[in-house]
């Protein structure tokens, strides 16, 4: 059964690629781009945030933006802890190959790959047409979803790409150096659409959701006067799980492939952000001058072998109410990385547990201890517009740099009279979530591997 799947997928594919055949050998073998300086900002949106076009209807619960975070950081866990989070072996060697099961697809904002959270719109084509992606520090190939999608396309805001109305729509062939990097890109080895020779990626994700189609070439808008001839991407014709209502993923990890790696030449090899909460703004700047201007603490970005397009980072001790926690120094030496797509920071039970206890002792002399929620495990009764108590927390990283945290950013309230602790514990490794990143500029300066803090909001 699994080989009939197969191969009645390749053959919709086969069939439906024929408008790409005879282009595969004008196709370029990298993206040209002018070697000028300058920075593009674009505007970041929360998902769940006011005018958000990706809102889903009715709201999405707590509950569940938690266990797609948790989720979520189950694929992290299984990459740093070099666990295999591909698609079998089996799926991509053997004659009888077997896909995995679709997966349920809920009208929902996605889990794995951080569709709860943020994203930006950006222009693909000629002529453009502008699509809502999610951004994502932790994966590197971007895609969206394309007609004639012969599989199965989730519900979307924006109307789905049409290759066929760009004029500058290039598939990329199964020989090009692009396919051959997809390894790196995705962790899985590309296929071959054999009959137009055309490159089929795969982008999966530790919760069985994945996305599969034409690797492909194009236009890519920044803003209007910037823009990226023959940007790489994958045009997905199968896309299963929980993506949301977006039309697809923007990367920003460390690789060639990424949508960072493709514009560095331009721009210099360096983002900033800043993340906004559900009733505010935020932007996302591509280049070196985007650092300019504020006055980031910087500390070195350190690089796992295994996992290099993820973005390390070294905790080194966490303060609260100004008091460090009394946990060894070796306590702390955990791989850790700063994430987009995480909502809820992830510490190793080693230093979780001192830091709950600190943080409860003082806490819990001023406001009521409440049960749990999903997989925050210290929570109170009240609302946190109420709590004018909160013992500050401090997230200080090798070379000096830190987080001083915000009761908004320690606290996440989940109902109605009752806010818990936005962090929990981990098994070995340590992930900075975007909710403690909320409200500060983030800057990663790969070209000089390092990653900066500053104050000063999304303004």
């Amino acid at each position: 059964m699994g080989l009939v799947w197969f191969l009645g997928w390749f053959y919709l594919l086969a069939t439906a690629s024929s408008f790409v055949e005879k282009e595969n050998e004008a196709v370029a073998l990298g993206p040209r781009v002018n070697q000028s300086g300058g920075v593009v900002q674009m505007t970041i949106h929360h998902v769940h945030g006011p005018g958000s076009s990706l809102a889903p209807q009715p709201p999405v619960s707590f509950s569940d933006v938690l266990a797609w975070d948790d989720a979520r950081v189950k694929t992290l866990n299984s990459r740093l802890t070099r666990k295999d989070t591909r698609f079998p072996k089996s799926v991509l060697t053997k004659k009888d190959i077997r896909f995995p099961k679709s997966v349920s697809v809920p009208l929902n904002p996605g889990a794995s790959i951080g569709s709860g959270n943020y994203y930006v719109k950006v222009g693909l084509g000629s002529p453009a047409r502008y699509y809502s992606m999610i951004v994502d520090t932790g994966s590197s190939l971007s895609w969206l979803q394309c007609k004639p999608c012969v599989v199965y396309c989730h519900v979307q805001a924006d109307p789905l790409f049409d290759p066929s109305a760009s004029k500058t729509y290039k598939s990329l062939s199964c020989t090009s150096s692009q396919c051959s990097s997809l390894v790196d890109a995705t962790l899985n080895n590309p296929l071959c659409e054999t009959s137009s020779n055309v490159c089929v990626y795969t982008a999966s994700y530790g919760d069985s959701s994945y996305s599969m189609g034409y690797l492909s070439q194009d236009l890519l808008t920044l803003a209007p006067s910037q823009t990226l001839p023959g940007f790489v991407y994958g045009c997905g014709q199968d896309s299963e799980g929980l993506f949301g209502r977006a039309a697809g993923i923007l990367g920003l990890g460390r690789n060639k492939l990424s949508m960072l790696g493709q514009v560095s030449s331009k721009f210099g090899y360096a983002f900033s952000y800043c993340l906004p909460t559900r009733g505010g703004g935020g932007f996302l700047s591509i280049g070196k001058a985007s650092l300019a201007g504020s006055a980031y603490k910087f500390t070195p970005m350190t690089t796992d072998p295994g996992n290099p397009s993820l973005y390390f980072l070294r905790l080194t001790a966490i303060t609260v109410g100004g008091r460090a926690l009394g946990v060894a120094a070796a306590q702390y030496r955990v791989p850790t990385i700063i994430d987009s797509g995480t909502v809820i920071t992830r510490l190793p039970m080693s230093v979780y547990t001192p830091f709950q206890q600190a943080f409860v002792k003082i806490m819990s002399s001023k406001y009521a201890r409440a049960p749990g929620f999903s997989i925050l495990d210290t929570c109170f009764k009240g609302n946190l517009k109420d709590m004018q108590s909160v013992p500050e927390v401090r997230l200080i990283f090798q070379g000096g740099a830190d987080l001083n945290l915000r009761p908004v950013n320690v606290l996440l309230q989940v109902d109605e009279g009752l806010t818990c602790l936005a962090f929990a514990g981990n098994n070995g490794v340590a992930i900075i979530g975007n909710h403690q990143q909320q409200t500060f500029k983030v800057a990663h300066d790969i070209s000089t591997a390092r990653i900066g803090f500053a104050t000063g909001g999304c303004n």
